[in-house]
C-alpha cells in the first residue's frame, strides 16, 4: 500500500460537528426544508489512524439538504492532494439520515452512507461500498456519554462499535453569534476483513506462502482500532457556521502482512486538523 491513500468516511466527521452543534442548539431548529452547503479541509486523511506513505491531505464540499430538523440526505465529493499524484478527484460519499434530541436527556443518530468511487482511485476504501450506523447519546451537564455501532460492506460485513465522552460548552454573546466547544474522547473498535478484501486485489498478494490466512486471522478479529481525542469548536456568525476540530489519534491493532511491509497496514499517533465554513442558502 506503499502509494495508496487512505481516505475517512467525510461525511462521518461532517455528522459529528452536526451532532454537536444540534445538542447544543435544538431550540433553533425548524421543520421547514433547508439546504446547507459547505467546504473544509483534513490535514492528513487517515482512518482509525491509518495512513499512507505520502501523507496525503484532503479537501471535500458538502451539499445538505434537510426536510426537516431531523431527516436530512448529503452528497460530499473528496479531492485528494499528495506531493506524487498533486490534486485529483477520489470520490463521492452520499448520506442519508435521521437525527432526533430529547432535550437534556439523550439524542440519538440513525444515519447510511453510500460511496462511489473514481474506477482508477487508489483509496483504501475502494473495497468498502457502504456502511449503516447509528448511535445514542445520553446528555449530562457534567458529561455525556455516547454508544454507537455499525456495519460496514465490502465483500464482507464488518462490525464496528464505538465509545464516548464529551462535554458540551455553549457560549452565546448575542443574537447573532454562538460558540460551542466538545472537548470529547473516543474509543472504536471493530473488524476489518474490507482491508483483506483490498488486499487481495493487490498482485501477487493471494500467492504469498500463509499471507492471506494471516491477513484473515487478524482482519477477522474483533480490537480495539484507535483511541481519538479531539476538541471541535463550531462558531456560528448569523448563518454561517465556522467548524475546526483539532484532533490526535492514536491507531491500535494495524494488520501486518508477514514478509510484506508494503502490503502492510501503516499507521502512526498523530495530530490532525479539519476545519471548513457552511451556510444555509
Amino acid at each position: 500500500m506503499k502509494t495508496a491513500t487512505v481516505v475517512c468516511l467525510f461525511s462521518i466527521a461532517f455528522i459529528i460537528s452536526t451532532d454537536c452543534f444540534s445538542q447544543s442548539d435544538s431550540s433553533r431548529q425548524t421543520d421547514r426544508t433547508q439546504v446547507k452547503v459547505g467546504i473544509y479541509h483534513n490535514t492528513k486523511l487517515n482512518y482509525y489512524g491509518r495512513i499512507d506513505s505520502l501523507k496525503s491531505s484532503g479537501s471535500f464540499a458538502i451539499l445538505e439538504l434537510w426536510f426537516t430538523s431531523h431527516f436530512y440526505v448529503n452528497a460530499a465529493p473528496v479531492f485528494t492532494n499528495n506531493r506524487v499524484n498533486g490534486f485529483q478527484y477520489a470520490g463521492t460519499f452520499a448520506t442519508i439520515g435521521y437525527q432526533f434530541n430529547r432535550k437534556d436527556q439523550f439524542s440519538g443518530h440513525v444515519y447510511a452512507v453510500k460511496s462511489f468511487y473514481k474506477n482508477s482511485s487508489q483509496l483504501v476504501q475502494t473495497a468498502l461500498k457502504g456502511q449503516l450506523a447509528a448511535n445514542l447519546t445520553w446528555l449530562d451537564k457534567f458529561v455525556n456519554l455516547t454508544m454507537g455501532g455499525d456495519l460496514k460492506f465490502s465483500n464482507h460485513i464488518d462490525i464496528g462499535g464505538t465509545a464516548g465522552l464529551d462535554h458540551i460548552v455553549r457560549l452565546q454573546p448575542n443574537s447573532r453569534i454562538t460558540l460551542v466547544i466538545d472537548p470529547s474522547v473516543f474509543i472504536y473498535a471493530g473488524t476489518q476483513q474490507f482491508t483483506k478484501t483490498y488486499l487481495s486485489k493487490s498482485p501477487g498478494f493471494l500467492l504469498l506462502p500463509g499471507g492471506s490466512q494471516l491477513v484473515d486471522q487478524t482482519a477477522r478479529k474483533f480490537s480495539i482500532l484507535s483511541y481519538e481525542f479531539s476538541i471541535p469548536v463550531i462558531i456560528r456568525l448569523n448563518k454561517f457556521q465556522l467548524l475546526c476540530t483539532p484532533g490526535y489519534v492514536l491507531p491500535q491493532n494495524l494488520v501486518v502482512v508477514e514478509g510484506r511491509p508494503d502490503l502492510s497496514e501503516k499507521g502512526e499517533r498523530m495530530f490532525y486538523l479539519t476545519a471548513g465554513i457552511k451556510t444555509n442558502l
